[in-house]
């Protein structure tokens, strides 16, 4: 690997640093996964082979459990499927678990051990630790973490062929304690929706900080080839996001840095068990816009009245989420309105609790069609958001890009291209020049400058040229909003 070597990163054990000088977007290194598996709830929509999401897919004659694109990604997914399927199938069978299917983590943790018991713990010259070198953390676990994981062994046990390999319960133990705390979300195809649940060891490997110096990125690969020759695997993406340094630590962000430094120093410890130490946690650095009040006219509003909102949002916010888990879309813009009112007058406009209001305002209104408003307030996101995270980040440059949509979908045509160019700028650093994202933004940033300059030469024109387009061929339905975000790079199982 000749971008990064091992070393030791002082308070944090072993990590990597950069070899060579890097520069915004350049790749440190791309690894495959050493085992991945489709999230159980989304196990009849997304392929287990490639990890896209597709209408119609074709289900495995034998265990009816695995789907695929077509016959070419499951030739693809034979090699980990063979064994699985029929153990798949024999689980199904067994007293209690009649009709059953093992959860992701099981299945992930079977799929990691007939790897290992095939091709040992080293399956690549450029692999930088083994399966058994990773932290497990089982001994720091709490009493509640520790009754899944035994309940997940107990499970496993039923569920691994007697005809395989047999291990220590240690073993297996060592491997769930891994998946706990290192299993990597994989997304679907755009880079928008959790879908599964990987391991990749190298990843591993890279220390957080809350203000990283790079971004990981899951590039699919390409499996439509109708030559299997001519494919290329589902990898990550580690990937620059400014100047690093001859000998600087490479780092990457566990969680979102939209969160205070309190929240995000409880989710790393309950899930990675170590307290950040980074400066944006030492100077809390940012909070302050976070969980700030409105100031008008040169007066801030009372810390009580802000903390009195902010207490409210909290609630309002679980009430949206509620609605949002239940599909009540109509109720989730209702509550978003009514929260909104009261926040407006009181809190900053980079107070999180408002930005979130705000982000879900937006999309949920752009699938109901009311495409204005779902506008104003996307680019209120994308300016807030601007104020918080780190030029660079993949959230600023999804929202943004989405934003741009809206205002292009609106009519606003300089506004939404102006938003796609700058999306485009921040999605090629991030996600590359032949993500699938990026490519489409590409499409979007032409389009967009084609009819601004039709704009620019008529605005008349343009606007009946638009609305006589969209009468004969109506604005399609957005794609239902989904709660399940790429937020956190490693993904922590839901109880």
């Amino acid at each position: 690997m000749e971008n990064v070597e091992v070393f030791d990163s002082p308070g944090k054990g072993r990590g990597l640093r950069a070899t060579k000088e890097l520069l915004s977007g350049d790749v440190l290194f791309s690894e495959a996964p050493f085992a991945s598996v489709v999230f159980d709830s989304l196990s009849e929509k997304i392929c287990h082979s490639c990890f896209r999401r597709q209408e119609k897919l074709q289900r495995c004659g034998q265990c009816k459990f695995a789907h695929y694109c077509d016959r070419t990604c499951q030739i693809a997914g034979w090699k980990e499927h063979k064994v699985e399927c029929g153990a798949i199938k024999a689980y199904g069978n067994i007293g209690d678990n009649f009709g059953k299917t093992p959860n992701e983590n099981i299945r992930l943790a079977a799929r990691i051990m007939w790897r290992l018991d095939k091709e040992g713990s080293v399956v690549s010259d450029t692999q930088l630790t083994t399966i058994d070198d990773l932290e497990d953390h089982i001994s720091e676990m709490s009493e509640d973490d520790l009754k899944d994981v035994k309940v997940d062994i107990h499970n496993f046990l039923d569920y691994w062929p007697r005809y395989s390999k047999q291990h220590r319960v240690d073993d297996i133990s060592h491997i769930f304690g891994v998946i706990n705390c290192n299993g990597f979300t994989v997304s679907d195809q755009r880079g928008l929706n959790a879908v599964g649940v990987g391991l990749f060891p190298n990843l591993c490997m890279v220390n957080h900080d809350c203000w990283p110096n790079c971004t990981v990125i899951l590039n699919h690969g390409n499996q439509s080839a109708v030559n299997t020759m001519y494919h290329s695997q589902m990898r990550i993406e580690l990937r620059a996001l400014g100047k690093i340094e001859v000998g600087e630590e490479v780092t990457v962000s566990y969680v979102d840095f939209l969160n205070v430094t309190e929240d995000r120093q409880k989710q790393l410890k309950i899930q990675y068990f170590f307290d950040c130490t980074c400066e944006h946690c030492k100077g809390h650095i940012k909070d302050d816009l976070k969980m700030g009040g409105k100031v008008v006219d040169g007066v801030k509003v009372s810390d009580e009245l802000v903390k009195e909102v902010t207490e409210y949002s909290r609630e309002m916010l679980q009430k949206m989420d509620k609605s949002r888990a239940d599909g009540n879309y109509h109720e989730v813009i209702k509550i978003c309105r009514e929260c909104m009112e009261k926040q407006e007058p009181v809190l900053a406009d980079t107070h999180i609790y408002q930005l979130r209001m705000w982000s879900t305002a937006s999309e949920v209104l752009a699938y109901l069609q009311f495409i204005d408003e779902a506008a104003d307030y996307a680019r209120k996101m994308v300016d807030g958001y601007g104020k918080i995270y780190h030029p660079h980040n993949a959230s600023l440059g999804m929202a943004t890009m989405r934003a741009g949509v809206a205002h292009w979908q609106a009519g606003k045509i300089e506004l939404g291209h102006g938003m796609i160019c700058k999306a485009y700028a921040i999605l090629q650093i991030t996600h590359g020049p032949t993500h699938p994202i990026t490519k489409d933004l590409e499409a979007m940033r032409m389009q967009t400058e084609m009819e601004l300059r039709m704009f620019k030469q008529n605005e008349f024109i343009y606007h009946s040229m638009r609305e006589a387009a969209l009468k004969n061929q109506p604005m399609s339905m957005n794609n239902e909003p989904l709660a399940e975000g790429v937020k956190n790079l490693f993904r922590r199982q839901k109880k």
